[in-house]
């Protein structure tokens, strides 16, 4: 992998094919980049190693942070730059990158206008998702997230649906994702007998149901697979040619060392494939990288201390690529990972899932503790700050875990992890050990392997304190993000409740990611840099292949997304030598048209 090749190939190929932009990887900073470069005229390849596109965007929630995008400015809400930049100087400190957080600041809106306007990818607002740190200022209440809206496979052609990567069947419903805001809540109520969360949930799910029977797959497609298929759609609309099962093994440079294409692996041989304007990387970052895991994970000593939602594909082929041309991999970043705390699943079967713990923590009436019985966190807040305390909290030597532990109101009214809330029987997770039972706490703790006088303790105070609404350890359920992510109908605070009602139940935790951190080095540009800090010409970057932004750190949710959409934008803008945003409200259609035209006029490159 660690190899290039000039033009002038030793060995020849199979097959040369020509195009204008190589994306290498197809989650959506990949995708982004190439669907506006195809919009600009440009002829675009995309190869993915995996059989199907899409990498760890399709197991996302699909939400983006997007500050001061237009779908705000709609709603009535105009932000000045400069609150955003106080936020950020704030939560980033020392890891401020002025040039990269500008690149960023100034493109997000026209990159969210752009796809609203011109592509498939339509977008839902964020209106009530909340900055984590509340307290900082500059923080925003609502408005500065976009999510794709929900669309039904069907009208995406079969061919391309072929390509996408399915639903994560551990945050579905029996393979039917569910989209995080009212969709969430409706099925929330069903489990406590609400008419409309019944009436809903039946909606929803009969015709899914219908679906496998017919389609053998979910089609209708929420949160991250919905982000992908849009994308897919979009570039399948303007003439992307996009090639599954195809990893890239080397990339070509020309007699100047300008990148100008990659050698690729696909079903029928060896393919050189050339770039005329360049290559973008965006692999998906290095999470399933074991070697690297261990070199900058903390407390990872083996480098399988960890368990990434990440596709398995998503091994650092990126960084590899970039490095094999002299790019520089960033690694002083605050954390190399994009921390999220996961359970794991045992199947009947033998396979393991991941489950990640994204808003069961904020619910009322459940607490996460180490196994010395005491709490290390405020649970409700960001699930990149709940594996930070775990991590500091945990002494040398011992393993990195937690449990979850709860009571029997708060597991039929709520998810504790996979295991769902009523009408779904508990006796599954249970068999499986996946969770664990006691009908008092010192049973649950013993069975455990938790301190059971120290979990008592724990508990008594935290009760104390929650039926008054206060958490004076952690402030849980002092910001407005803890209370979005608590239930509405407790009080006096929606995020905490007392544990008081047995049997009670645990789930271990342990640490996962949704990708990584640190990544290849790039200007503003999304132009891949070298060790002396200049621009590899014909090489570009985009999304967890590219060192992050943030430079480590997770202010708000959705900064893996928003910045991979955000660059891969700037990267194809950046390729077709875009300098007019795209702000004509004329209808795609007449890109599409003008794109077809531009084919019609020359014999396609991937028919060479």
């Amino acid at each position: 992998m660690n190899t290039t090749e000039s033009d002038d190939l030793t060995t020849a190929p199979a097959k040369t094919l020509d195009c204008d932009v190589l994306v290498i990887g197809s989650g959506a900073g990949g995708l982004s980049a190439a669907v506006t470069a195809a919009y600009h005229g440009l002829k675009v390849i995309v190869v993915e190693k995996a059989p199907v596109c899409g990498g760890a965007t399709s197991w996302s929630g699909g939400w983006a942070w997007t500050p001061a995008n237009p779908l705000a400015k709609a709603a009535g809400v105009s932000e000045d730059r400069e609150a955003i930049r106080t936020y950020l100087r704030h939560r980033l400190g020392p890891d401020y990158q002025t040039e990269k957080v500008e690149a960023f600041l100034e493109a997000v809106p026209h990159m969210v206008g752009f796809f609203e306007n011109k592509t498939s990818l339509q977008f839902t607002p964020g209106e009530n998702i909340k900055d984590i740190y509340g307290q900082t200022p500059g923080a925003g209440t609502g408005h500065r997230s976009v999510g794709p809206k929900p669309i039904n496979a069907r009208s995406i052609k079969p061919e391309v649906r072929a390509k996408m990567r399915h639903q994560l069947y551990e945050t579905s419903f029996l393979g039917m994702g569910i989209m995080a805001g009212p969709d969430l809540t409706k099925f929330l109520s069903a489990s406590q007998g609400s008419i409309i969360g019944l009436f809903h949930a039946a909606c929803r799910f009969t015709p899914h149901v219908w679906d496998l029977l017919v389609h053998r797959r979910n089609m209708q497609l929420v949160n991250g697979t919905a982000l992908t298929g849009r994308l897919m759609k979009s570039a399948d609309d303007l003439g992307v040619h996009i090639r599954v099962s195809t990893p890239v093994t080397r990339l070509l440079t020309d007699g100047t060392g300008r990148v100008s294409g990659a050698l690729v692996d696909s079903p029928e041989g060896t393919l050189a494939i050339k770039a005329a304007r360049g290559v973008v990387l965006a692999t998906g970052g290095f999470p399933h990288d074991i070697q690297r895991r261990k070199e900058l994970f903390p407390k990872t000593p083996t480098g399988r201390e960890h368990w990434t939602l990440a596709p398995a594909e998503a091994n650092g082929d990126g960084i590899s690529l970039g490095q094999s041309v002299g790019a520089r991999f960033k690694t002083n970043v605050k954390s190399a990972a994009a921390w999220c705390p996961v359970s794991l699943v045992p199947y009947r079967n033998g396979r393991t899932g991941t489950f990640p713990h994204i808003m069961d923590r904020a619910k009322p009436g459940s607490i996460g503790v180490r196994a010395n019985g005491k709490r290390f966190v405020n649970e409700a807040n960001g699930y990149y700050d709940y594996i930070t305390a775990l991590i500091d909290a945990t002494p040398e030597g011992e393993a990195v875990q937690s449990w979850q532990i709860a009571d029997t109101r708060f597991v039929r009214k709520y998810p504790l992890g996979m295991a769902k809330p009523l009408p779904v029987p508990l006796f599954p997770y249970l068999r499986s050990g996946y969770l664990k039972k006691g009908r008092t706490i010192e049973e649950l703790a013993t069975k455990s392997g938790i301190d059971p006088v120290a979990l008592r303790h724990t508990l008594e105070r935290f009760n104390e304190h929650a039926r008054q609404g206060v958490d004076p350890d952690y402030g849980r359920g002092d910001t407005e993000f803890n209370r979005y992510g608590g239930d509405p109908n407790v009080g006096p605070n929606p995020s905490l409740a007392p544990l008081e009602k047995g049997p009670y139940y645990a789930v271990k935790v342990v640490p996962g990611s949704f990708g990584t951190f640190a990544g290849l080095d790039a200007d503003g540009r999304a132009r891949v840099l070298n060790n002396d800090g200049e621009a590899i010409p014909g090489l570009y970057v985009a999304g967890n292949d590219h060192a992050s932004v943030m430079g480590g750190h997770y202010p708000a949710g959705g900064i893996n997304l928003g910045p991979a959409l955000t660059f891969g934008y700037i990267a194809g803008r950046d390729l077709a030598g875009a300098t007019d945003y795209e702000d004509d409200p004329a209808p795609m259609a007449q890109a599409i048209q003008k794109k077809q035209d531009a084919t019609a006029r020359q014999p396609s490159a991937y028919q060479r």
